[in-house]
Formats: C-alpha cells, sequence, structure tokens
C-alpha cells in the first residue's frame, strides 16, 4: 500500500505553513543550493520537502540548516537512521529478516547488517528525529519518528506532519502506509510494500566505448530519477569507460578515486555529465526516463549481466507500477511474481520462470519502443 497522497505542495502553501511555525524562517534554498546539497550528500531531495525549503528555510534547534549548518553534523543526522538499526543490531539482537540468516559472531553479523544497509532508502532530516524519505519526482510520504528501530508515524505527508508537530490539526494517521521498503518493516505493516533492489545490482557489461557512455548516462537516468546510485558504481563505470578509451578531465579522477575520496565521486560524476555533454540525452520527463531504464534493464536481463528476478523486481516497482500497470511490462511481472510464490509443488521447476523473464526480455527488446506504442 502507498500513502495517503495530497494535493501537490505548492509555494503557497508551503509559505502558510512555514508562517505558522515556531521558528524563524530564512531566505528559501535556491535550486543551486538544493542541487549543491544533493550533490554534496548523495541523495536528492522529495518533491515535497524540495518545495518547502524553496519557499523558506527554517532555523534554529533542532532544524536542519542546510545552508550555514557544520557539514559533519548535517551527514551525522542523515547517518543516524541506518546507525541506529546498527546500534541494535549490535546490543539489542535486532536482525532484518530479508538479511538472510544472522551470523553467530556479532562483529560479522555488524559487518553484514552494515553492508546491506548501504542499500536501504536514504531517509532525509525535517526536525528533530522526524524524517522523510529521499527522491526526487516523489511526494507524499509519511514522515517518520525515527529513534533507532523504534519508528512510529509522525504525520501522512510532510504538511499533514508540520500540523501534528506545531499544534494544528492533524488527520488520523490509522490509515497511513509507508511508501519505500526497508523501513516500512518497522511500522507493522500488513499488505507492506514489496521489497526491491535499490541499486541495479549488475556485473559489469561494457565492451565499447559506446557502451561505457550509455552506462554513464543510465546512472545519471537513476539519479534523476532519485534512485540510489553509490560512489563505489560511479567510480566502477568511470574507470571501466576510461579502459575503454572514453577520457575527460573529470572522468580521469573520478575513475582514481580512492575509498576515503568516495564523497567527491557525485560532484565529479556531475562534471563528467556535463564534458560528455549527456545532459540533452537524459529524458525529461519521468515516464520517458522510466521507460530508457526499463529498456536498459531488459538489456541487462537479456546479456546475462542482472539476475533476470532482481531484474524483474525493479522493472515490477520502478516500470510496471510507476507507468500505470502498462499490459506490455504484465508477462514479466508475471514470471517474477510465479518466481517468487514458488513452492515445490508447483509443476514446473522454479528456474523455469528465470527462462520465461528472460525469453521475454528478448521479446520486448526486439519490439518497438517504449512497447504500448
Amino acid at each position: 500500500m502507498t500513502a495517503i497522497q495530497p494535493e501537490p505542495l505548492t509555494h503557497e502553501t508551503a509559505s502558510a505553513l512555514l508562517a505558522a511555525l515556531p521558528a524563524e524562517i530564512g531566505p528559501g534554498l535556491s535550486e543551486a543550493e538544493l542541487e549543491a546539497i544533493e550533490c554534496r550528500y548523495g541523495f536528492t531531495f522529495a518533491d515535497d520537502h524540495r518545495v518547502l525549503l524553496q519557499a523558506g528555510l527554517p532555523l534554529g534547534r533542532s532544524w536542519p540548516d542546510w545552508r550555514d549548518g557544520d557539514p559533519q553534523e548535517l551527514r551525522n543526522r542523515l547517518d543516524a537512521p541506518a546507525d541506529g538499526v546498527l546500534f541494535d543490531v549490535e546490543h539489542a539482537g535486532f536482525w532484518y529478516p530479508a538479511w538472510g540468516e544472522r551470523p553467530e559472531d556479532r562483529t560479522a553479523a555488524l559487518r553484514l547488517a552494515r553492508e546491506h544497509l548501504l542499500n536501504v532508502p536514504q531517509l532525509v532530516p525535517v526536525f528533530g528525529h522526524r524524517y522523510l524519505p529521499a527522491g526526487s519526482g516523489q511526494s507524499g510520504h509519511p514522515v517518520l519518528s525515527v529513534m533507532q528501530t523504534d519508528i512510529i508515524y509522525y504525520g501522512n505527508h510532510l504538511a499533514d506532519y508540520l500540523h501534528h508537530e506545531f499544534g494544528g490539526p492533524a488527520a488520523a494517521l490509522t490509515r497511513t502506509r509507508a511508501s519505500v521498503p526497508f523501513w516500512s518493516y518497522f511500522l507493522g505493516e500488513t499488505g507492506m510494500p514489496r521489497e526491491v533492489v535499490i541499486t541495479t545490482p549488475h556485473d559489469p557489461y561494457a565492451v565499447s566505448a559506446d557502451e561505457a557512455v550509455d552506462h554513464l548516462r543510465m546512472l545519471a537516468i537513476e539519479q534523476r530519477l532519485g534512485r540510489m546510485v553509490g560512489s563505489d558504481q560511479l567510480i566502477q563505470a568511470a574507470l571501466v569507460a576510461l579502459v575503454l578509451d572514453v577520457d575527460t578531465p573529470a572522468l580521469r579522477v573520478l575513475a582514481g578515486l580512492t575509498r576515503n575520496e568516495e564523497p567527491l565521486a557525485n560532484g565529479l560524476f556531475v562534471q563528467v555529465i556535463d564534458e560528455l555533454g549527456l545532459a540533452p540525452a537524459i529524458p525529461d520527463t519521468q515516464p520517458a526516463a522510466r521507460w530508457t531504464l526499463v529498456r536498459w534493464w531488459l538489456r541487462l536481463i537479456a546479456n546475462g549481466s542482472l539476475n533476470p528476478v532482481e531484474g524483474g523486481d525493479l522493472i515490477w516497482y520502478e516500470g510496471w507500477d510507476k507507468l500505470g500497470h502498462p499490459d506490455a511490462l504484465r508477462p514479466i511481472i508475471g514470471w517474477t511474481s510465479e518466481y517468487d510464490d514458488w513452492t515445490p509443488n508447483y509443476t514446473l521447476p522454479r528456474d523455469t520462470y528465470k527462462d520465461r523473464i528472460i525469453q521475454e526480455a528478448h521479446a520486448l527488446l526486439n519490439g518497438p519502443w517504449p512497447p504500448d506504442s
């Protein structure tokens, strides 16, 4: 289930919300300031969060000062939700079922949990320990109150949360449903949204300069849609491109970053996209961008670079669901569902459904694109 969808937050509504807050309100963040913040910290604000901060920047105790705040403090607040989960893994025995069997050794369990948490959706501080999921092109997420693994709803959406926190009328939270994976687990969801692969976990596939450049373009599209693209992915893609004779000044620096220099990756990647002249090739509408990513995932499935079930999950959540359930993608979603639901009572071996996902990927790639046209 998804969050209760409000009307899109407008500048006028956001200004009225800010005027009612018991806080100093500074000038709103400019588009350049917002992009610099997103580049520096490696996330994108949800649309409603972005509109609020453009209308005005709340200042004072517990408000994140995105303009003049201490960078380390802001980083700590962004890391706090995952750090809280790690604390409970280490000290309270918490373990997320989808991570598989918990290692008996506590240090090994903590290391494995830390690796998994790199791929969970980013939560962005709104006020104190109240958080809103990140992701451009998205709005209407419930606001969560996050204290380690003690996580509750604190508003059906951003505007409702501000009423709730600061004394105005707030809607009942009984119908609220988390709208991003992993964090929904702590909220006792029934009918939880399906867990999806947050990054695109594929083997390197580029064997030509054109394919390497196309890979960089796809990573930029993923970022544009608010999907998580790790610094390690950016560095690896740059390194592969450099080996295949793609060369720009920023690409050389990006490809050579060390682990300690990973925070620089996003800023360099923006320069790489500019130096390669790829910005015009990045779709400027969400449907076009999603269809482009779906085609890429199909290609990765077809050439063996992406596990077909993980690819099917990506196409299900990021394509089929968000493109309004186009009929052309229904078969691949069906085979992915059959694989997920398989039991030994099925008449066909489970891997049969993997094969059918691959076959359907080839069929879609050989047809018109987008397929519904």
